[in-house]
């Protein structure tokens, strides 16, 4: 099993990132991320955005490692709630999460820089899309808030590898009654 950096919720917080990344040996150049131990890998656990003011830079930075091949990422709570804020449901074309004024404020900061709408918008919500909601591999597994086997189990059977279906996105918003799908995600 390679050695791995666990980097849990940077929130929009792309100068924290960068500083945990350098004082854990992680180094950007031309030729892109490198650091001393060739094998090492970063695993991210979500929450990349929201609240912070770089959700681009750290949502940029996240990406690179990821398409690098030099970390892995998993979607948190504030991804799912991104997807949920910008996703109309396919019956009444009603956003699955709210647009209260509660949800616009704790959504202020990727609103800003990721309007609605907008292709790069787009663009980040297709890749938050492809995060799965878990990650294991041999000696190794990673969930963004808790771990229970059964729940884990379960997802494991209905997605396969953690990517939710567009299905499944909806019925994790939950907007009318539990749902399974939306029991599992919480």
């Amino acid at each position: 099993m390679n050695p791995f950096d666990i980097i849990p919720d940077t929130h929009g917080q792309s100068a924290k990132l960068d500083a945990a990344l350098a004082g854990l040996g992680w180094r950007r150049s031309a030729l892109g991320w490198t650091h001393p131990d060739p094998d090492r890998q970063i695993v991210f656990l979500g929450d990349f955005i929201d609240r912070g003011p770089d959700n681009r830079g750290v949502l940029k930075t996240v990406r690179e490692l990821v398409d690098a091949g030099k970390a892995k990422a998993i979607m948190g709570n504030h991804e799912l709630n991104a997807l949920h804020f910008h996703t109309m449901h396919p019956d009444d074309g009603q956003p699955l999460r709210a647009h209260s004024s509660k949800n616009i404020r704790q959504h202020k900061t990727f609103l800003d820089q990721f309007p609605p709408g907008d292709p790069q918008t787009r663009d980040v919500l297709d890749w938050m899309r492809s995060l799965p909601l878990f990650l294991e591999e041999d000696g190794f597994r990673a969930v963004h808030a808790c771990w229970i086997d059964a729940s884990m189990e379960r997802l494991k059977t209905l997605t396969g590898d953690g990517v939710l279906t567009e299905d499944q996105l909806i019925r994790a918003a939950d907007r009318n009654e539990a749902d399974e799908m939306f029991i599992l995600a919480e």
